[in-house]
């Protein structure tokens, strides 16, 4: 969730990890009836966090940090984008709801790991890089207003992948 204050695009986007992490908390002790509405919600979240990054965040990185970590941080995008369509269009009562609901929370664990806690993490190389991360900061608390308000009205359309082929 975004502060008053202004910060930069990397706090922002390691808080919006610490609200999806609490949200799955909240799934795993959720009664039967509320887990769908916590999963929309999850799903919600990674979505708009996953086009801030990728509209905003990695275009900035490009060529300023290693690509080669952006590239697996755009794969690992698309393989939860996988899911969360999946969770979005079956709900509660498909097969295997649960199941999918835990994978994706590990891939997103993996996923926040890779970009904020291990030594060379994309966040830390962001932080070496010469990118304005205040600037980035605003455009992103603008960005996710924008997208927020409209799942708040009309939803988000399903989320688009941009490595993996779908059918």
């Amino acid at each position: 969730m975004l502060g008053s204050g202004k910060q930069d695009a990397v706090k922002l986007l390691s808080e919006d990890h610490r609200t999806v992490e609490t949200f799955f908390k909240q799934f795993q002790k959720a009664e039967e009836g509320d887990k769908e509405q916590i999963a929309r919600r999850i799903c919600t979240e990674l979505k708009v966090h996953a086009m801030l990054e990728e509209e905003i965040l990695y275009p900035a990185l490009r060529g300023k940090i290693d690509d080669a970590d952006l590239d697996e941080a755009m794969v690992e995008h698309d393989g939860a984008k996988l899911l969360i369509n999946d969770i979005e269009a079956g709900g509660a009562e498909a097969d295997f709801f649960e199941a999918k609901v835990k994978v994706l929370q590990e891939q997103i664990e993996h996923h926040v790991k890779e970009e904020e806690k291990e030594w060379g993490s994309l966040f830390a190389q962001a932080r070496k890089a010469d990118v304005d991360l205040q600037a980035l900061g605003d455009q992103i608390a603008a960005r996710k207003a924008e997208l927020m308000k409209q799942a708040d009205s009309k939803g988000l359309p399903p989320a688009k992948t941009n490595t993996l082929e779908t059918q």
